[in-house]
């Protein structure tokens, strides 16, 4: 019978992008892996590449918009591997650049509040609990548009604004019960981020040579998900080096 794994990370959003090198990283240092997201095919994909890495990993369809399905989806990685040590609140999607107000569909506004803000809501809502069973992590995946204003995605930057409140509320309730809560704050970073509701992704519009790439911010995740001791690293900022050239 395979021995439970010692650490168990879950991950949403897990399919591709940030996410699905995040849960490569997490492997390829022995932790095992629990990865959500909505479309089945590309997160089995990563889910095989993770055990391949030689760690025990979980696929599990999720649609972080239904608390129902997000609560199924941490009693799944409980059940399954006994415990649960990292929650990484990845899942994300933006609207179209630089709509007016007046013109910007209900539906994206809609998808971006209820993906970016509910989903993280319901993902700390049911993992919190078996994190504070192992001083564990809660990771989220913020943004700089949510400590800056953006004018081209006023919706999904009031999102990631609403993550770093939370975040930062959530980690004065579970700090002192061992919980270590950061949030990553990235610049645009070339993925296929962007694909819901835009002409073109991060990929096509970003030069990979002068942007954050997808393996700092896992390796930022990673390095938040293993915080030791009494401290935890509230949010980690990763800039362009012209970032503030552009205010």
């Amino acid at each position: 019978m395979t021995a439970a794994p010692d650490r168990v990370a879950l991950i949403t959003g897990a399919s591709s992008g940030i996410g699905a090198v995040t849960a490569r990283r997490f492997a390829e240092e022995g932790t095992a892996v629990v990865l959500a997201a909505r479309s089945a095919g590309p997160l089995e994909a990563v889910t095989e590449e993770c055990r391949e890495r030689g760690v025990a990993a979980a696929a599990v369809p999720t649609d972080v918009t239904d608390p129902d399905g997000v609560g199924a989806l941490v009693q799944t990685a409980v059940e399954r591997f006994g415990r649960l040590d990292v929650a990484v609140a990845n899942a994300g999607v933006g609207e179209t650049r630089n709509v007016p107000l007046s013109e910007l569909p209900h539906e994206q506004f809609v998808a971006v509040t209820e993906t970016n803000v509910h989903g993280a809501f319901y993902t700390t809502q049911a993992a919190l609990p078996h994190l504070r069973e192992h001083d564990g992590a809660l990771v989220f995946v913020g943004s700089s548009k949510g400590k800056y204003p953006s004018t081209s995605t006023p919706v999904y930057a009031a999102s990631k604004w609403w993550v770093r409140g939370f975040a930062a509320s959530v980690a004065g309730r579970a700090g002192p019960d061992g919980v270590a809560v950061t949030v990553v704050n990235p610049t645009g970073v070339p993925t296929a981020f962007g694909s819901d509701f835009r002409e073109s992704t991060n990929a096509e519009s970003l030069d990979p040579e002068t942007t954050v790439g997808v393996d700092d911010v896992a390796d930022a995740i990673v390095y938040a998900a293993g915080q030791k001791g009494a401290t935890a690293v509230a949010e980690l900022d990763l800039y362009r080096r012209d970032i503030h050239a552009r205010f």
